[in-house]
């Protein structure tokens, strides 16, 4: 037990002391939020550079005078020739467009818009809009309708979701739900490969400069096995633990600059860099605040903490199987692919099945499977689940990580001594048959 914890001890120090341990845990939250911030900055900033002038040729002889300004977008009324203003177009090589509207349109549906460069998906939104709006008004002008009473019949249903539990009722967030599902799933893979990977470049690295002969004389191999995969865990636990702690006091910090010297304008920049149709609403704020409120932030860290450790050593147990059979990544891809499959399948589904339907079988015989639970289990969480199902997953992915921890180890006592040998399935199989 004791060589173990020195080669616990060298795995996690020989890291955690390295400059790109740290420059890349300190480095990683101010990129993030400074790569959303620059995002805000230049979305804003081409907001104001995307004014753009459409030439209107109306041959219906009703929409031009129905078409108003927007923020980026003036329009101007011509009768000229067409082929005349596509050739001003071609000369003046500013954000000028020509926007034809035939006579027909009301049949047709169809509007042509000419322009020296493509035109912009706001732009292009911003003329379909407006002119479905102004038929559909005078198609219901035709039919006797009252356009305004019918424009101001717009009723806006807010669903307030609540979660029925044992204790009683309690909000409950879809959206914020999904957003945090699929966070997880992308953060649990990659640490998942991240620190696996390393596991097996690190046994690989030993192997061919044949330090591990050594090492063997003085320690069993499944001591050292064990030593390398808890060492680098406790690596990548260290490292979240700190991207934790330093993403919300930068993302606190951030949101107190941000709402005490953001204009309406910028905040609303921000939604539609976040995808928010909406806008700017203060009460929105309170929603979110509501949402947040809602989730269960305790019960989702010890979560995430189970499934990512439990998860890790059952992967890095395999991975230092394969970099035990190999003598560099190379020789390992055709190894990798049969371990990587059940997460990388999971990976995918988290992005369709398992938000959707989060109790549904598939998603709870998933979240059991100790090869796939780390993932869908960390889906599912945030949209409730009962806690014996936590429990057994857990459980199961305990039980599955000894499992392949026994397997990997009788590989491992084997190949960590075989160079030059390029392994096949077949020669793993008579590795692990052998007794000790």
């Amino acid at each position: 037990m004791n060589k173990t914890l020195l080669i616990i001890q060298r795995e996690y120090l020989s890291r955690v002391k390295k400059k790109s341990f740290l420059l890349v845990t300190f480095l990683v939250p101010l990129l993030i939020i400074g790569i959303y911030g620059l995002t805000i900055f230049l979305t804003a900033k081409s907001f104001e550079s995307s004014q753009s002038t459409v030439h209107v040729i109306d041959q219906s002889g009703f929409v031009a005078s129905g078409l108003t300004d927007a923020k980026q977008t003036t329009f101007i009324p011509v009768s000229g020739d067409i082929d005349a203003e596509k050739k001003k177009i071609l000369d003046s090589g500013e954000k000028v467009f020509l926007l034809v509207i035939p006579e027909n349109v009301e049949e047709t549906q169809r509007i042509e818009l000419f322009s020296a460069e493509n035109a912009g998906f706001t732009l292009q939104g911003t003329i379909s809009n407006q002119v479905e709006a102004i038929i559909r008004n005078k198609q219901l002008e035709e039919s006797g309708i009252d356009v305004a009473l019918l424009e101001g019949i717009k009723p806006r249903v807010s669903v307030a979701t609540k979660e029925l539990t044992e204790s009683g009722e309690r909000e409950s967030s879809a959206g914020l739900s999904m957003g945090i599902a699929i966070a997880l799933s992308i953060l649990i893979y990659l640490a998942l490969f991240l620190y696996g990977a390393q596991v097996m470049r690190g046994i690989i690295e030993e192997k061919n400069n044949r330090i591990v002969e050594v090492i063997i004389s003085s320690v069993k191999p499944f001591q050292l096995m064990m030593g390398k995969i808890l060492g680098i865990g406790l690596v990548g636990l260290t490292q979240f633990i700190l991207w934790i702690v330093l993403s919300a006091t930068l993302m606190a910090a951030a949101s107190i600059m941000f709402s005490g010297g953001a204009s309406p304008e910028a905040i609303a920049a921000a939604q539609q860099v976040g995808g928010a149709s909406q806008a700017y609403d203060p009460g929105l704020i309170g929603d979110v605040q509501k949402a947040v409120d809602s989730l269960n932030l305790n019960r989702l860290l010890i979560c995430f903490f189970i499934f990512f450790i439990g998860g890790y050593m059952l992967y890095s147990a395999l991975f230092a199987a394969v970099g035990s059979a190999v003598d560099n990544e190379t020789e390992s891809q055709q190894f990798m692919m049969p371990i990587t499959l059940p997460l990388l399948f999971t990976y995918i589904l988290s992005f369709g099945v398992l938000v959707n339907d989060p109790h549904g079988p598939l998603s709870v015989w998933l979240s059991m499977i100790p090869l796939t639970s780390p993932i869908a289990m960390l889906v599912r969480v945030p949209f409730g689940v009962p806690d014996w199902q936590i429990i057994v997953s857990a459980t199961l992915l305990i039980g599955g990580f000894m499992l392949t921890t026994w397997i990997a180890a009788r590989i491992y006592r084997v190949g960590i001594l075989m160079y030059g040998k390029k392994p096949s399935y077949k020669e793993i199989v008579k590795w692990f048959r052998y007794k000790a």
